[in-house]
């Protein structure tokens, strides 16, 4: 069953510490107007990451992290600016600036920031939270300095470039976001209906971070340069690097490129304002949905608070996994479909929460399920927890640390939000130290002073119309906003910064040689029983990841049995002959493993992840796991039961209608028009001797396939694989190839979403079984510029010249018998036609016309440098070996398709774009109000059709 994680946060942070300064005296070489604060260096038995940090005399604080493993780099900026730093009536303008950031400044052209990046083979975004906002890309280690030359300018000269009509193009864009990750999706308003219960008018985290459409709307784009030159100047960021880095050459290019930025005005740190309240409060929130939901949040302390690690362990003990409280009073029982509990923490103020979602149907209350939330509060309070729970918590915690650490970016990350919030960017073992010390006792006091007969906000989410359901009838509502009068702010309100260089900023640095990305070295196993394994050693962090692919998917199954290799896979998860679930999550927790079990298309994997020192017990696990599933009749009852309103919850988000629909539309009644989670009567039908035949039959060695990467050699894998290699079994039954019937004449075909304030719009075909390096890799290849990348035609025409949806974009799906090519935008409801013409005159125009010069240079830049950085984690490691296996592929496909994107000639992809673009070959659908939209659809001249989802 899926867990609906609302904003949880981790355990703990996992970031570290431990640190050395230097004179400064001592490092005579460092560039003019730089200094060194620390380094810290690697220390032996210690999870931490060395580092050295610098600070400009303009306020520039600068953390280098070299990691030579592989040939990239990853550049962070963050600013000391999110949503807590705005005003009232002026909400959501942290992130608004965010946005303004990518639309160019003085030196970079309008929309090429992304350009340059994609086009350098990398990738980038931006985030913004309560407390900071960040920018960062991960490129090839040759393109660093072009990054710092962007960064730069957007610090010191973006201003130059703001303009009201880019203001407002992005104003739209905002809006689209909101209206798609918040309004139009279930549960999305839970957070804004509680920050504005939870805290007081006014106080920073009232809002949330996307802000009020209403202060969007009364604002001008001189309010955002004021923003700018309050908190973005350079003594209130953080630029970490860390990779392939030469320190000494780095260290002189941020001295040229940021040294000559003026500092900004001084900023604070904001008082710590955690929130009071003075009675329990009860609020409602109707929604679009089936399954009720009740959240409990209670006011702690902040970021940083001496109990904040006995508060996150608290949380654990509540509500994370099998062993917690609230999974065996109220999931297990099935009183819910869902329940748990986690502090969410931010700099100012932190808040405890527990939650609980209630079936569909005739169980569809919530009073009830707050009473069981508040019994199992007491629970706590009577029996406490003991120490070998802590043991498996700290377990866990100890091997997440380790793993953090297997990517540049999540390195970088950590530092720079350290560094931003503690002055210290290296924070593990303090972390680590700070949850080892946790006791029963902590535990416990924490529970009696946040929690314990302390006031709360109770939130009831409902279904529309039906307030009956809740928990209470609401006792409180949120005061209407007082704003201030709003002052227009002019330009000379506005005190500019310049920025006196002595080179011509306007030259894009060039770039070094390109980069050298190398297939890492492989080994083959093949057993005796039929199965095959690829892996790879590294030794970069001593982890170990191993998948194992059984023929057991989803496309095995009988029609009419939907859903039975995913329950299949489920019930794996639910214990063993001889041990419980309990007791088996228990050992894996205080081991810091995790063992997974999910079916998919053609395959179901076990997925074992370990440290390096516990891999044999862990191994050990899995051979219980697989060998001896328990199968017991009360967990079957109780997973199908969840399997069926995981369907319910799914059904209903608008992503999952307009995917169902694809594969109606296209697939016919053929097998691939089929949901690979099931429907509620294909489930509903379902026995336990259904599983066990579906176990017996396709789990099996012959034909499996395993990925190994980590730290371990050849041999070392035969050996922990010895129970593997002893398993004996007959093929799995050969599919049966599956007719699918032709499609004649386009027609839109409607999906009803009432009352949503957006829709969705796809344009969709059949396409090509998989391949790597034949047709279907080529059309890809035609694609990139048509809407395969941020600055692609469709992409810029409807997000950012139109101001329609916060993204357009197209992929192809496929596999070894069918595939379809999908072109996807979410776009606001009074834009859905304009949103299909525009559409279809980009692919009409591209499918004539074929690329640019200017494209055809685009692309091969783009794609050619993209594999610097495809298989840096082992995660990415194991899904290259993963496909190699899967599609019988030869060892140097990457190789191959670097060839292709050299060597491609335009004729060959303007042919294909041709052949795969024509808008008329495509199928319309729409997932959205259908009663405003029909009207407005028949409008194109072209059939309407509504269309019933199979669910």
């Amino acid at each position: 069953m899926r867990k609906l994680w609302f904003g949880a946060v981790s355990l703990i942070a996992l970031y570290g510490c431990s640190s050395t300064s230097a004179p400064v005296s001592l490092f005579s070489s460092l560039p003019s107007g730089v200094s060194l604060v620390e380094t810290v260096d690697a220390q032996p038995g210690k999870v931490m990451i060395p580092y050295s940090k610098y600070r400009l005399d303009n306020g520039l604080t600068v953390i280098l992290s070299p990691d030579h493993s592989d040939p990239l780099v990853h550049v962070d900026v963050t600013y000391h600016v999110g949503s807590a730093r705005e005003v009232a009536g002026k909400s959501g303008f942290a992130h608004f600036f965010e946005h303004m950031m990518f639309q160019g400044s003085k030196h970079v052209g309008d929309q090429q920031h992304f350009r340059i990046i994609t086009e350098a083979g990398g990738s980038l975004n931006g985030t913004t939270n309560r407390d900071r906002t960040n920018y960062y890309e991960t490129v090839p280690s040759n393109q660093l300095e072009k990054v710092l030359w962007l960064e730069s300018d957007r610090m010191g000269f973006l201003l130059d470039a703001v303009s009201q009509r880019k203001f407002e193009i992005q104003r739209d864009t905002v809006k689209n976001e909101r209206a798609q990750n918040y309004d139009n999706r279930p549960y999305g308003l839970i957070w804004e209906k509680m920050g504005e219960a939870m805290y007081p008018e006014g106080h920073p985290y009232s809002w949330q971070t996307i802000g009020y459409v209403d202060d969007l709307d009364r604002v001008d784009v001189n309010d955002l340069k004021a923003f700018f030159l309050r908190w973005y100047g350079p003594n209130n960021a953080v630029l970490t690097i860390g990779g392939d880095i030469d320190v000494d050459k780095t260290l002189a290019w941020v001295s040229k490129y940021f040294g000559s930025i003026p500092q900004g005005p001084e900023v604070d740190n904001a008082p710590k304002q955690p929130a009071t309240l003075t009675e329990d409060r009860f609020v409602t929130l109707q929604d679009r949905i089936q399954q009720p939901m009740v959240v409990i949040g209670w006011p702690t302390a902040y970021r940083g608070a001496s109990d904040q690690a006995s508060l996150d362990a608290l949380a654990k003990v509540l509500g994370s996994g099998s062993n917690s409280l609230l999974y065996q009073n109220l999931v297990k029982t099935q009183k819910a479909v869902d329940a748990g509990a986690f502090q969410d923490c931010a700099e100012l103020a932190c808040n405890f929460y527990v939650y609980a979602m209630a079936p569909s149907g005739d169980k569809a209350q919530l009073q009830p399920l707050y009473h069981e939330l508040m019994q199992t509060l007491q629970q706590f309070k009577q029996s406490g927890v003991d120490k070998a729970r802590l043991e498996q918590i700290t377990g866990m915690a100890e091997a997440n640390a380790v793993f953090a650490l297997e990517s540049v970016q999540g390195k970088v990350t950590q530092l720079a939000s350290n560094q931003t919030f503690y002055g210290q960017p290296d924070r593990i073992e303090t972390q680590l130290a700070e949850l080892r010390a946790v006791s029963p006792q902590s535990v416990s006091q924490a529970y009696q002073r946040y929690l314990e007969g302390q006031h709360k906000v109770t939130l009831s989410v409902v279904p529309k119309g039906q307030t009956q359901l809740a928990v209470q009838a609401d006792n409180f509502t949120p005061p209407a906003r007082t704003l201030p009068t709003y002052h227009k702010i002019s330009d000379s309100d506005l005190h500019y910064r310049a920025v006196k260089d002595n080179f011509d900023r306007s030259l894009m640095p060039k770039v070094a040689e390109a980069v050298q990305a190398h297939m890492p070295s492989l080994y083959d196993i093949y057993f005796d029983n039929g199965a095959e394994l690829l892996g790879t050693q590294t030794t970069e962090t001593p982890t170990v990841l191993v998948e194992i692919k059984l023929p057991a998917g989803e496309r095995h199954v009988a029609p009419g049995k939907e859903g039975l290799a995913n329950l299949t896979a489920a019930m794996l998860e639910e214990g063993s002959t001889t041990r419980t679930v309990e007791q088996i999550q228990a050992q894996l927790d205080q081991l810091g493993s995790q063992v997974s079990v999910s079916a998919n298309a053609y395959s179901t994997s076990i997925v074992i992840s370990s440290l390096k020192k516990n891999l044999a017990e862990t191994m050990a696990v899995v051979e219980e796991v697989l060998f001896k599933p328990g199968f017991r009749k009360d967990d079957f009852n109780r997973i199908k039961q969840q399997m069926i309103q995981g369907t319910v919850y799914q059904h209903q988000q608008p992503g999952w209608l307009a995917s169902q629909a694809t594969r109606q539309v296209l697939f016919g009644d053929s097998i691939f028009a089929r949901a690979s989670d099931g429907t509620q009567a294909s489930i509903a039908a379902l026995t336990l001797e259904d599983v066990k035949h579906f176990y017996h039959q396709y789990y099996t060695p012959h034909g499996a396939q395993i990925v190994v990467v980590g730290d371990i050699g050849k041999r070392d894998v035969r050996k922990q694989l010895q129970f593997f290699a002893q398993w004996q079994g007959e093929a799995s039954p050969l599919l049966r190839p599956q007719v699918v019937p032709n499609l004649t004449g386009q027609k839109i075909y409607l999906v009803d979403k009432p009352g949503a304030p957006q829709t969705i719009v796809r344009l969709v075909r059949r396409g090509l079984p998989f391949d790597a390096t034949g047709e279907l890799y080529l059309s890809q290849l035609a694609n990139f510029n048509l809407a395969g990348n941020f600055n692609s035609r469709i992409n810029q025409n409807l997000r950012e010249d139109k101001g329609y949806t916060y993204g357009a974009s197209s992929y192809f799906a496929s596999n070894r018998e069918v595939g379809a090519i999908v072109f996807n935008a979410q776009v606001r409801a009074d834009a859905t036609v304009p949103s299909i013409v525009e559409m279809e005159k980009e692919m009409d125009r591209f499918s004539q016309q074929g690329l640019t010069k200017e494209e055809m240079t685009f692309l091969r830049l783009a794609v050619g440098q993209q594999d610097a950085l495809s298989y840096e984690t082992p995660s990415q490691k194991a899904q290259l070996l993963s496909s190699i296996l899967t599609y019988s592929l030869d060892k140097d496909y990457l190789q191959q398709r670097n060839d292709i994107v050299k060597s491609v000639d335009k004729s060959t992809l303007d042919e294909l774009a041709a052949k795969w673009f024509v808008p008329t070959d495509y199928q319309i659908i729409v997932v959205g109000d259908a009663k405003s939209l029909k009207p407005q659809l028949e409008k194109l001249t072209i059939p309407v059709e509504e269309l019933e989802i199979i669910r």
